[in-house]
């Protein structure tokens, strides 16, 4: 059948390739692997360029290097949400002996994702765009798109999860769950060097 993936790239970063060797993750030879009985049509990329952070002033530099590589896939597209930073008053767990109940931390979100990636499984639903879909996330928001695009639309929708904790709410859902496991994500990934249209792009070290 001819696929669409939707993938929620901060899900799949801290789900299945934070903390692991595979970083340098190829998304066109993961979905080859992870739906071999699909034609893949189109991937969609959900992200946000994050900023340099005080204990990692580089990963504005990798996170570059990588949507490059990603880039260099021909029918996968990158869509940008944004990060929202404010300051808000959250209580103590163990509030110390007569020191104030609450304190003021600064909070990043992520926004904009979850709505840009549900409002594309709609639209290319709308558009007869694929017969399948497949949604990289866990994330519970999305369940009222799949369920509109299955019983509105009449298309069937899958999740891949790529957290280690099963979202019910999409397992319910989904017309087929599964969790993405460290086998594929070891076989996908990016050679050391690619090339683009401006220049060699390297794997970051470390990586």
């Amino acid at each position: 059948m001819k696929a669409n993936v939707y993938i929620d790239g901060f899900n799949l970063y801290y789900g299945s390739v934070k903390g692991t060797p595979y970083k340098s993750l190829d998304l066109a030879a993961l979905c080859r692997l992870l739906l071999p009985r699909d034609t893949i049509n189109r991937i969609r990329y959900f992200t946000a360029l994050i900023q340099p952070r005080p204990g990692d002033p580089q990963a504005p530099q990798r996170q570059q290097a990588y949507l490059r590589a990603l880039a260099t896939i021909p029918n996968l597209s990158i869509h940008y949400g944004h990060f929202l930073t404010q300051p808000v008053w959250l209580p103590f767990a163990n509030p110390p002996a007569r020191s104030p109940r609450t304190v003021e931390v600064l909070r990043t979100e992520e926004k904009g994702s979850d709505v840009n990636l549900a409002t594309l499984l709609l639209t290319d639903a709308f558009d007869g765009d694929y017969e399948v879909a497949v949604v990289i996330s866990s994330d519970s928001d999305l369940k009222l798109v799949i369920e509109i695009v299955r019983n509105k639309l009449g298309l069937p929708v899958g999740v891949l999860n790529p957290q280690k904790v099963t979202s019910w709410a999409l397992q319910k859902t989904a017309t087929f769950y599964r969790s993405i496991r460290e086998g594929p994500l070891k076989a996908s990934q990016f050679p050391i060097t690619l090339t683009d249209a401006q220049g060699t792009i390297t794997k970051p070290a470390g990586w």
